[in-house]
Parts: structure tokens; sequence; C-alpha cells
């Protein structure tokens, strides 16, 4: 496969990918909806850095060990199954909380859920969420080698695709963003926002028990 026409295709599969709905989705649109600008890009950027921590490992063919070792499939499924479980749980209890008019209110009723509003603390979060994902990186190890021209250096070539798939990432999630934020003024209230954390929660939730229960 020609260099040009690798290109193209990865960016054309991964384009896909980036629009489909899932759990990148959920999270960023839920942050940026709460009015968390600054940590709603920690995590897209915390996203796209283990997007690209698995288009490297699986470059170096690290990732392969997912494919082939059953045991090392299986612990990081459950561990990933649990963060999202943990954070579904976390996200939905602090709306019963903070129900209502407390301590947890802030200026105009406004209910102080969803964490700090930094970029580090949503970096973590957004690296956490992608790299307990084994499903990433056995997609990485299933589609990017494909896409490597046989005479082209593996590793460059590697990091080289994945950074598209970065990129088409990042101007997307621009795109959420930028609409979560324009219903943000709504979204911001108290009742609204109990709202958003329960479905965005359940819909965590569901994606960890998929994790959990798939083959």
């Amino acid at each position: 496969m020609a260099s040009s026409t690798a290109f193209w295709s990865f960016a054309l599969v991964v384009g896909l990918l980036t629009l489909t709905p899932g759990l990148d989705t959920a999270l960023i649109l839920r942050t940026a909806a709460l009015g968390r600008r600054t940590r709603a890009w920690g995590v897209v950027l915390g996203i796209q850095t283990g997007t690209l921590i698995w288009g490297a490992l699986t470059s170096l063919g690290v990732t392969v060990l997912l494919t082939a070792s059953h045991l090392a499939y299986e612990i990081l499924r459950w561990a990933g199954a649990a963060y999202l479980l943990w954070m579904a749980g976390r996200m939905i209890a602090e709306t019963f909380r903070h129900r209502g008019a407390g301590a947890g209110a802030g200026a105009g009723g406004e209910v102080e859920v969803g964490g700090a509003d930094t970029l580090a603390s949503g970096w973590r979060q957004g690296t956490l969420t992608n790299l307990l994902n084994p499903k990433v990186g056995v997609f990485y190890v299933a589609v990017l080698p494909q896409f490597i021209p046989a005479e082209a250096p593996h590793f460059a070539s590697g990091l080289a695709l994945t950074s598209v798939h970065v990129v088409l990432g990042v101007v997307w999630s621009t795109v959420l963003i930028a609409s979560a934020s324009a219903l943000g003024t709504w979204l911001r209230g108290a009742r609204a926002r109990r709202v958003l954390d329960r479905v965005t929660g359940t819909v965590i939730g569901a994606f960890a028990v998929r994790l959990a229960v798939s083959d």
C-alpha cells in the first residue's frame, strides 16, 4: 500500500470511529456542558494522550500481548470496567448528595459537581479512561499494521498515522465543546445538571458493564 493511500484510508477509518458516539463523547459533552471548559480540554488532551500511547505501543509491538495473552487482556479489561463503574457511581451519587440547596450549592443555586475545573484533573481522567480500555489497544493491534507500508519505518509510520487519529479527535472535540457550551446556561442549572450527570453516569456504567461481560 502506497504511503498516500495508507494515510487517507486510515484517516477515513479513524474519522468514522471518531464520529461514532461513545464513552469519550459522553465525557467531553458532560464536562463542557457543566461549564468546565478547562477541564473539558483536559479530558480531550488526556484521551488523545492515551491514543498516542496506544499507537506508540502498537508500533513497538508491545500491545500484541493483549491479543496473544488472555490473562493480560482480562486484567486490563476488569481494571477498566472497575474504573468506569467507580466513575459512574461517583457521578450519580453526587447528584443525590448535593440535591437541593445545601452545602454543595454554589452561587445562584448551581451545584458544584464533577471535580475541579483544571486542565490536570481533566487530563488524568481522560488518560485513565482511554488507557484502561483494552478495546482501544486491540483496535490498534488489528488495524494500524494494515496501513503501514511494508517499506516504511514501522515505528515512525505508526506514530504518524496515530497522529492523524489525534488531530481528528481534537477537531471533533472542538465541535463537541462548542456545542455543549452553547447550552451551558441552561445545563448549569441545578436540576439540569443532576439530570445530565445521571444520564452520563448511566451511559458510562453501561459501557463498564458491556466491557465486563464482553468476550
